[in-house]
């Protein structure tokens, strides 16, 4: 990302080189507790839209009442209604699927072990920002999906931007423990079990 500089060696480089960085260790198990408080409001443009379209809609369903209303006008009058009934199920279905994606996202981030870095560094609102632009992304944005991009990288969410933020998933050691000990106890393969024999001993050759 632009502005961020060079990411730093990877952990096992680094420890050839002799070299000391400071790294910030994650837990492996991902952030435990409760999930915060989403701190930001309804989507505005949005919000905005929903509004703007349900005043339409009640303005016409109004005008239909006149009695006066007949003929051609009356006619042109119900189109804009069922136009403005048709936007305003558009914009409702946009901001509750909204609202759906933004929940699912922010419970599943606060899971995962960069949320512990987070946490500590007081970056609920930041991540919030980023849970906007993907929601709005996965529904075809383009523009935000950049946008999404970008905060992904300031928020360590791939292997490079973590290497930049200098953070590390702490090694789970009961499970690499757990690995070795199958790994000792389980039995040779049949591929393992060969032994490459010398023909010339085999034949009793010189």
């Amino acid at each position: 990302m632009a502005g961020m500089g060079p990411a730093p060696k990877p952990g096992a480089e680094r420890r050839r080189r002799n070299a000391t960085h400071a790294t910030t260790k994650l837990p492996a198990g991902g952030r435990t507790g409760e999930v915060p408080r989403w701190p930001l409001l309804d989507d505005i443009v949005m919000t905005t839209q929903r509004d703007t379209a349900q005043r339409t809609v009640d303005e016409l369903e109004l005008q239909l009442l006149e009695p006066t209303l007949k003929g051609r006008p009356r006619a042109a009058a119900q189109r804009k209604l069922d136009a403005a009934r048709s936007e305003l199920n558009i914009v409702s279905a946009q901001l509750d699927a909204a609202r759906r994606v933004e929940a699912e996202l922010w419970t599943e981030l606060w899971a995962t072990p960069q949320a512990a870095a987070w946490e500590r560094l007081g970056w609920t609102r930041e991540v919030a920002q980023y849970v906007r632009w993907k929601a709005k992304a996965e529904q075809g944005d383009m523009d935000a999906a950049k946008e999404a991009r970008q905060l992904a990288d300031r928020l360590g969410l791939n292997p490079l931007a973590m290497l930049r933020l200098r953070w590390e998933v702490a090694e789970d050691e009961v499970a690499e423990q757990r690995q070795d000990r199958t790994a000792r106890t389980r039995p040779a393969s049949a591929r393992q079990r060969l032994k490459v024999i010398d023909p010339n001993a085999a034949a009793g050759g010189t």
